[in-house]
């Protein structure tokens, strides 16, 4: 089984995206023998009202009920946003959302800002996970409108301390991975989910040393990203660096255990 812990719905602004919808994204699921996704909507991050495009996730999912099993949804929150708080509430109550996913660089705040570590410590105690993307896109080819700074795992460290008893999911890891050693003892211990969908998941092998086996899971960033670099990361692997067992949790053992499923 292998289960996607990093795809998307919706549009993007500044480049053409296929595959915008959740047939489109089942379809692609099916094409590469993919059991459930983890989804998040793009509309999310560029609309001004982030519940607008929570609730188009929502009533896409609810037009074919086989979708329910196999898409596990996502809600974008911005905590600097007038009514935020409703919005978390309305999510995880009627919408169905399993996580949130939270863009500081697009909503201009920073992660220790009061109302951020505030909707962190929220979604901790729904007992849910909190998401954050180190990079969306590659700023190289990008429109100089989009965001042209990247993070590095290191920069996520200010909510982690802030809030260490959270659980996180640090998605397409594209910047250094280097922590202190402070800090990579405390990743250590938090429950903390990477996906394998960045380009600086190169030596896999190796990330699974340093952090631990369970840190890690399939990924794909898609439509953004394509299906298979995430997938061939853990089949790449050698046999010294991950056994059967291994292997079939970063395919989909350890993202179910960090979401419950």
């Amino acid at each position: 089984m292998w289960i996607d812990s990093n795809a998307y719905i919706g549009h993007w602004p500044f480049r053409q995206v296929r595959n915008s919808t959740c047939k489109d994204l089942v379809e692609r699921m099916d094409a590469n023998g993919i059991s459930a996704s983890v989804l998040t909507n793009f509309n999310g991050i560029f609309y001004k009202d982030t519940q607008a495009a929570n609730r188009e996730t929502y009533d896409e999912i609810k037009t074919n009920r086989k979708w329910k099993d196999r898409l596990i949804p996502f809600a974008v929150i911005n905590p600097v946003y007038s009514g935020w708080k409703e919005d978390l509430k309305e999510s995880t109550s009627k919408l169905g959302m399993k996580g949130v996913r939270i863009f500081p660089k697009y909503h201009r705040y920073s992660l220790d800002h009061p109302a951020c570590i505030e909707l962190v410590k929220r979604t901790r105690d729904f007992g849910l996970p909190i998401g954050l993307t180190l990079r969306m896109v590659d700023s190289r080819p990008s429109s100089w409108l989009d965001i042209s700074n990247e993070w590095r795992l290191s920069d996520i460290m200010p909510i982690v301390q802030a809030v260490p008893d959270a659980k996180f999911m640090v998605l397409n890891v594209s910047g250094s991975t280097q922590l202190e050693k402070d800090d990579l003892e405390l990743v250590k211990k938090t429950d903390l989910f990477l996906d394998t969908s960045g380009r600086n998941i190169i030596d896999l092998g190796e990330l699974l040393k340093t952090f631990g086996k369970d840190k890690f899971g399939f990924g794909t960033h898609s439509p953004i990203l394509d299906y298979k670099t995430g997938a061939l990361r853990i089949a790449s692997l050698r046999e010294d660096e991950a056994d059967a067992k291994t292997r079939e949790d970063l395919q989909s053992g350890n993202i179910k255990r960090f979401l419950g499923l």
